[in-house]
This record gives C-alpha cells, sequence and structure tokens, in this order.
C-alpha cells in the first residue's frame, strides 16, 4: 500500500473516532456538559476532516 493511502486512511480513522467521541460526549455527556458549542465545533471539524478524506481516497483509486 502507498504511503499516501495510508495516510488518507489513517487521517480518516482518526476524525471517525474524534466524530464519535464528541457526539457520544454530546448524548449522553461522556466527557463531561462543560461547553456542548465546543462539541459541535470538533464535530463539524472532523465530518470536514472525513469528507476531504473521502474525496482524496476516490482520487487516488
Amino acid at each position: 500500500m502507498e504511503t499516501d493511502k495510508i495516510l488518507c486512511y489513517s487521517a480518516m480513522a482518526v476524525a471517525g473516532l474524534v466524530t464519535l467521541i464528541f457526539l457520544l460526549d454530546v448524548a449522553l455527556g461522556v466527557l463531561g456538559r462543560a461547553s456542548i458549542a465546543l462539541d459541535v465545533f470538533f464535530i463539524l471539524g472532523a465530518a470536514f476532516i472525513l469528507w476531504q478524506g473521502f474525496e482524496t481516497s476516490r482520487e487516488l483509486r
């Protein structure tokens, strides 16, 4: 597997984990209810990285 693909897929995996963690925080309060706005910004940022990773992985095929 090429380095480009490994970096792309690993970035998507990390962004997916970040999205999952902060979605759980919004829904269940896993990390504490400090700031809902911060959770939403993390979710949006990670979703953007997931989208960019998906588009890049399509170009690498």
